[in-house]
């Protein structure tokens, strides 16, 4: 069990990933990727890519930029509303780290929230409960506008064209997804009160286990981890109740949506296709589900449902659809990876020369 976990709040937790899964992590995606390609064929994925003006490549990366920007603006507006103040550029930092643990840990946001959780609480100087409640309310307040872009695409395609059999699974996946999701949250929101002892209880016994087995990890108990949750239920109660708080994250949230529908449309339109605004509606956020794969980031998943998205829907060919795919995921995966690797050694740089003066 991490040592930040344990009772009391350590000077200096540890900040390690698990190397071996990031490696294992890696190492299956490579292999979806390679798959992707072998189905294309390397020549006409090369003849596609000979396509393509490079001179777009700054414009696409600026509008990833902007994304990082946008969210990383969402997440300080969440942060004030915990009294934990920071400045605009320390909040890009923060949301890159975010980032970049999200896309190298398996299952997208829910591998690397708690690095990111801990990284915010250490540079912030506030508690690793608050960290996780900001980062979860920036997680779940990106999920409205997705969702609501998504269904306004999928409902003009449905009243201007005839569905195809894939969209129609889409539609459903995305309505499905818009009513199961809230709905489960509400439920579990309203429950609470009474699922805080459960888990407190599920975890004492798990993280038990874990600290018989590993040596001078002094696991906590299950009063410590009730009040742990406790800490992190109230701090989502404040950003929930400040409602100035939840439309102006939500807005930013809405901005970094477009970013990454805009950094798609002009990569489609350097390939030499014009598409309509609503492609990228449908196919930017339902491609996003994919993150949610065993996978660093969802690398490789994402990549192959944009592309049985964009040939059905654009009519391009499968070679052009992957490619547009592979220079997207560049810009909003790449990118944001190594932005955020240096946004952590930079936040690490400054929180160890503090600690020596």
């Amino acid at each position: 069990m991490p040592e930040h976990l344990g009772p009391g709040r350590p000077s200096r937790p540890a900040m390690d990933l698990d190397l071996r899964g990031v490696a294992l992590g890696f190492a299956g995606a490579a292999l979806v990727l390679a798959a992707l390609v072998w189905f294309v064929g390397v020549g006409d994925l090369a003849a596609a890519a000979s396509a393509l003006d490079r001179s777009y490549l700054v414009g696409i990366a600026a509008l990833a930029v902007c994304w990082l920007t946008a969210w990383g603006q969402s997440l300080r507006t969440v942060l004030s509303a915990l009294d934990i103040p920071v400045s605009r550029s320390r909040a890009v930092a923060l949301y890159a780290s975010a980032a970049f643990a999200n896309n190298v840990t398996p299952f997208g946001q829910a591998g690397g929230e708690p690095f990111s959780a801990l990284l915010i609480s250490r540079s912030t100087d506030s508690e690793y409960e608050s960290g996780l409640a900001a980062i979860a309310s920036v997680d779940a307040l990106n999920f409205v506008p997705s969702i609501a872009l998504a269904l306004v695409g999928l409902l003009y395609y449905a009243v201007s064209f005839t569905l195809h059999g894939r969209l129609v699974n889409v539609i459903a996946l995305v309505v499905g997804l818009a009513v199961v999701i809230p709905a489960s949250g509400y439920f579990l929101w309203r429950s609470r009160a009474g699922l805080i002892p459960r888990i407190a209880s599920v975890l004492g016994t798990v993280l038990g286990a874990v600290g018989r087995v590993i040596p001078r990890v002094t696991p906590p108990d299950e009063e410590a981890l009730k009040k742990r949750l406790n800490a992190f239920v109230k701090n989502i109660e404040r950003v929930g109740e400040d409602r100035t708080t939840l439309f102006l994250a939500l807005g930013f949230s809405a901005l970094g949506w477009m970013c990454m529908m805009s950094a798609l449309w002009v990569t489609l339109h350097a390939l030499g296709y014009g598409v309509a605004p609503w492609v990228v509606m449908i196919a930017v956020p339902v491609g996003g589900i994919a993150g949610v794969t065993p996978l660093p980031g969802g690398l490789g998943g994402v990549e192959f449902a944009l592309v049985l998205l964009l040939v059905p829907i654009t009519g391009v060919s499968t070679a052009a659809a992957t490619t547009a795919a592979l220079v997207y995921r560049g810009a909003t995966y790449w990118l944001p990876t190594a932005v955020g690797g240096l946004s952590v050694a930079w936040l690490q740089g400054v929180e160890d020369r503090s600690v020596e003066r």
